[in-house]
Order: C-alpha cells, then structure tokens, then sequence
C-alpha cells in the first residue's frame, strides 16, 4: 500500500503524497485533522486556502521543492483557475494519505485478496444469478 498518488494535472504528471511534516503542517493550517478535513471537502463546508494548501503539500511530499510548488498552486488553483477545479485534486491527495493507493499487480491470485484475471466474483457462486430473467 502507497501513500503517494500520481496523476495529470496542470501542466503533467505530478507525484502528491502527504508524509508526516506535510500532514501536520496541514493540520495546522485547516485547524482540524486529516479525516475532518476530507469530510470538509466532500460536504461542502471546506474553504478556499484547504484546496490550495492540500495541493501545495501534497506535490511537498511528492517531491517538488517548495518554491516551486506554490508556484505552482499559484498559476493552477483558484484564484488563478476556476474554484472548483482544485477540489477533486485536493480530495485525492487527502484520501491516498488516509487509506494509501493500492498498487495496481496483475496476477496476483486470491491468496493475496485478489480475484483471478477474467474469473468474475459470479462465475464461481452455486447460487442462482440474481439479475437473471424469470422463465
């Protein structure tokens, strides 16, 4: 399990990740902790400065140098961009921090809490398909 999630955003492939120095910093400055925060987020009641500082020390943790982070938080996030564009970024960062990123390893079988490639869940059931049509 990986703390860290890359994904496109702005201008390319950015690495966000949330150690324990940024997540406190964070806490600091949303005065609340990483699972509020994310609740603040995902029921509106989050403000402006949690997406920007989210942002800021995620691409931190990622490994961008600080200067160039808030430049970059700068020339992407509001006010620079729409408002909203920053919020499902910031709710990524916060939520691969809190519960990590599984990687993705095809084949693994289900020993290691995966299904078989190409077996569905169903096909292995005895018990009749419940979507099926009524004779």
């Amino acid at each position: 399990m990986d703390c860290k999630t890359t994904f496109t955003w702005a201008d390319g492939q950015y690495t966000f990740a949330l150690p324990l120095g940024q997540l406190e910093e964070l806490q600091e400055k949303a005065d609340c902790g990483p699972l509020a925060l994310l609740q603040r987020m995902r029921n509106g009641t989050w403000r402006e400065a949690d997406l920007r500082q989210t942002i800021r020390l995620g691409l931190i943790g990622g490994g961008l140098e600080p200067t160039a982070a808030l430049r970059m938080v700068e020339r992407y996030v509001y006010p620079a961009r729409p408002l909203m564009e920053g919020l499902l970024p910031a709710q990524s960062i916060l939520a691969a921090a809190l519960w990590g990123v599984e990687d993705d390893q095809p084949g693994k079988d289900q020993a290691d809490g995966m299904a078989e490639p190409g077996l569905a869940e169903t096909e292995s059931s005895a018990s009749p398909n419940s979507t099926a049509p009524e004779p």
